[in-house]
């Protein structure tokens, strides 16, 4: 209608469908500005890194195990009190990545909660490493393998005043190596914090530094250090990127990866339908609490996941499939 509009974002594919010129910043800085004619997703990535950047990654097939966690008959509701999960039951395995596809507030966050132990189960049972811990607190579950990075960083994930390093012993201050009894061990806690401030390459003065100073890429480089630095038997990943820089995304899918290639089972939970076929090994699609269907990524596309993700099932698409 001949306004002027400026558009800003960090996802590539919405920059690339909507702009005419496109000017990437990159630390403060204005980096250039090109048409929207010829560029690639690949050389704008380059911009705003200063580097090349892995946009779809290679993994080898999965080497995937015995079930490590499973949910049976689970119905949960949400704060509201609507039912947010109904009947639902699923397993995940060892050595693979589950991607949880969906329209947002179809019941994602109440199933990363229920299986953390933050959501009442109604009915129905979660069974971590073959036991029943559907009534075991937050801190049982941890003790036993479970860990889990929130989509919610700066609400559930973080305490915005703390350092670095108090973030990063939240979860296990008191336990070993960071406590002596009822004393914590603070050159314990140094060395580690920077330890992994180092190996998860997180950009911060110090680790004394408040978390709140830091970008949004460097608060969920320090979650997923905490969370995945003491070898999880099961990781929920929820939003894993959300409102992160293409740079962090490809290391945080990075080290999921790799994560995975270790034995773990990862189940994640994303909006970002490119993020859940980039990174998923199977993938279930929730639809108002229930689950749709479950497809090998290697046998699925957007548009079959699309159709689950309006609600219809995968036994309707089999038979659409044959009738055509």
């Amino acid at each position: 209608d001949g306004h002027s509009l400026v558009f800003i974002s960090h996802k590539l594919r919405e920059v690339l469908a909507l702009s005419d010129r496109i000017s990437v910043l990159r630390m403060g800085a204005l980096i250039g500005t090109v048409p929207n004619e010829n560029i690639t997703r690949q050389q704008l990535a380059r911009m705003m890194v200063g580097r090349e950047v892995l946009l779809e990654r290679d993994k080898a097939p999965a080497q995937v195990g015995e079930a490590l966690l499973a949910l049976e008959d689970v119905e949960a509701y949400r704060v509201t009190g609507t039912r947010a999960l109904h009947n639902l039951s699923q397993q995940l395995r060892a050595g693979e990545i589950l991607g949880i596809a969906g329209v947002s507030g179809n019941g994602q966050r109440t199933l990363a909660e229920v299986i953390a132990g933050l959501r009442e189960v109604r009915d129905g049972h979660v069974t971590l490493l073959g036991t029943d811990i559907t009534r075991w607190s937050v801190d049982k579950r941890i003790e036993a393998g479970l860990r889990y990075i929130p989509e919610e960083r700066m609400h559930d994930g973080v305490i915005q005043d703390f350092s670095i390093a108090e973030n990063i012993i939240l979860q296990d201050h008191g336990r070993k190596p960071f406590s002596k009894g009822i004393f914590l061990d603070f050159k314990a806690i140094a060395k580690r914090s920077q330890q992994l401030v180092d190996e998860f390459r997180v950009k911060t003065p110090s680790i004394d530094t408040p978390i709140k100073s830091l970008s949004a890429g460097n608060i969920q480089k320090v979650i997923l250090a905490r969370e995945i630095s003491n070898a999880p038997k099961v990781l929920i990943a929820a939003q894993p990127t959300r409102g992160v820089d293409i740079g962090a995304t490809e290391y945080i899918h990075q080290r999921l990866i790799e994560q995975r290639d270790q034995g773990t089972a990862i189940l994640l939970i994303s909006d970002d339908l490119d993020e859940v076929l980039a990174l998923s090994d199977r993938i279930a699609v929730l639809y108002e609490g229930q689950i749709m269907g479950v497809v090998e990524r290697k046998e699925t596309n957007a548009e079959e996941l699309g159709l689950l993700m309006a609600g219809v099932r995968q036994e309707q698409l089999a038979e659409a499939k044959a009738a055509a």
